[in-house]
């Protein structure tokens, strides 16, 4: 095959699937192909109920440095239309992030730039190298980060958020953290192994629980705190009827029966 249809990289060990973004010689800069095979991948590992965690990376020193050279040319001269059709391609991939069932986690090593910032922010978990560095350097080529802000307001405060949207700068992962932008920074050493050690507590985890409150995390985000309530009512009934929770309780009361 080529590097072309290779653009992401599927592997699956155990109920973990790793989505590779695989342009090393361009610091896996976004283009249409790794954003068409990001979506059949995720869909992939989606439709596979073995599958508890998937966990999205780069290979070679970074991240993702956003967009490529040629997407970024393609917007200075596309239509109207064209661009309009160009930004709901990545909309998608932000939308399907958070409707996959299982946990998604981003794995950053060194930079994570404008739309691979947007990546990793867009997963459900961010774990860093302590090399990472993230930043929205769009506004210093008069572009505005303007899908990604949706998901950056969500996971910092709002005067963060302005901050990092309108400065264009770039932070490294210890400040991140602070800033409330990723979840947990390893060494850079023992990265993979934290990552992995990391991602496999999901194992141990009832895939069906996970999937219902990371359905229900993001639907309450834009209700009122009665409607918020009601949804949770609705998943409670389904969480109830569930096999894992059948089991589970089970179990618990096994262990009570066992210890008294």
């Amino acid at each position: 095959m080529t590097n072309e249809t290779q653009a992401v990289l599927y592997a699956v060990d155990g109920s973990i699937a790793t989505l590779t973004l695989n342009r090393p010689e361009k610091r896996n800069a976004l283009n249409e192909a790794i954003i068409e095979q990001l979506k059949i991948s995720l869909r992939k590992a989606n439709d596979d109920s073995s599958i508890k965690a998937i966990i999205i990376t780069g290979a070679g020193a970074d991240f993702c440095s956003g967009a490529d050279l040629s997407s970024l040319q393609k917007i200075s001269t596309a239509s109207v239309e064209e661009n309009a059709a160009d930004a709901r391609t990545l909309l998608e991939l932000f939308v399907l992030i958070r409707e996959v069932r299982v946990p998604v986690v981003a794995a950053v090593r060194g930079r994570a730039l404008a739309g691979g910032c947007g990546l990793a922010t867009a997963c459900d978990l961010v774990l860093a190298s302590a090399n990472a560095r993230f930043g929205y350097p769009e506004v210093k080529i008069g572009f505005v980060p303007a899908m990604v802000m949706a998901i950056l307001r969500r996971s910092v405060s709002e005067k963060r958020a302005f901050e990092l949207l309108t400065r264009g700068l770039e932070i490294d992962a210890r400040t991140a953290q602070e800033f409330g932008l990723i979840n947990q920074v390893f060494a850079e050493e023992s990265f993979e192994a934290d990552v992995d050690a990391y991602t496999r507590q999901f194992e141990m985890i009832s895939r069906s629980a996970v999937g219902l409150t990371k359905a229900l995390l993001y639907q309450i985000d834009g209700l009122a705190f009665s409607e918020a309530l009601a949804a949770g009512a609705d998943t409670n009934v389904i969480a109830r009827l569930s096999d894992d929770c059948r089991k589970g309780i089970e179990r618990f009361l096994s262990k009570k029966r066992d210890t008294s």
